[in-house]
């Protein structure tokens, strides 16, 4: 028998899954961006770096509802502790411009289907000079994606744009 895992916000999709395979489609269900985990070579990248945390913001759930959840249909018990939800939009930073912007990345039009869209912005981050922007958009807050980006050194800016539309902004800083 596996070692069950205590359901929290810095848990792993990975770690979860590894316990408790059948959350799969319940999570899918929570966050529909995150059917792409069903892929294989995703599961063993992607689901290593997203968090409960991440599904929170990605489904724009409640974190402490999201884990009760979980819990619930694991058969442990809720929590009365309450977690800061993470908050992914902020007023436009002073290093943002339109004319910044060298990378632009739509969702809908990123070839490879399979592919976490924060894959393709690794590779175009590549492509990226010192002061320049990637912007992505999407139709779901990529959570991980900016987490990554930001633990690579690059500025983030999310905006919630018309319908459900979001656009995320990278500044490539300088590497000290």
């Amino acid at each position: 028998m596996k070692n069950k895992v205590e359901i929290n916000p810095s848990t792993t999709v990975h770690e979860l899954l590894e316990a408790y395979p059948e959350l799969e489609a319940k999570l899918i269900s929570i966050a529909p961006p995150f059917k792409k985990l069903t892929n294989p070579l995703l599961r063993k990248s992607v689901a290593k770096v997203a968090t409960i945390k991440h599904i929170s913001s990605v489904g724009n759930i409640q974190l402490n509802e999201l884990i009760n959840i979980l819990k619930a249909e694991v058969g442990q018990s809720g929590t009365d502790e309450s977690y800061q939800d993470e908050d992914y939009f902020a007023p436009e930073p002073t290093w943002f411009s339109t004319d910044k912007i060298s990378v632009s990345i739509v969702e809908e039009e990123v070839e490879d289907k399979d592919k976490m869209t924060v894959v393709t912005v690794l590779r175009e981050a590549k492509k990226v000079k010192t002061g320049e922007i990637i912007e992505l958009i999407t139709t779901f807050l990529p959570a991980p994606g900016i987490d990554t980006m930001r633990s690579k050194g690059y500025s983030a800016w999310t905006l919630k744009g018309e319908g459900n539309i979001i656009r995320t902004y990278f500044l490539k800083n300088e590497i000290e």
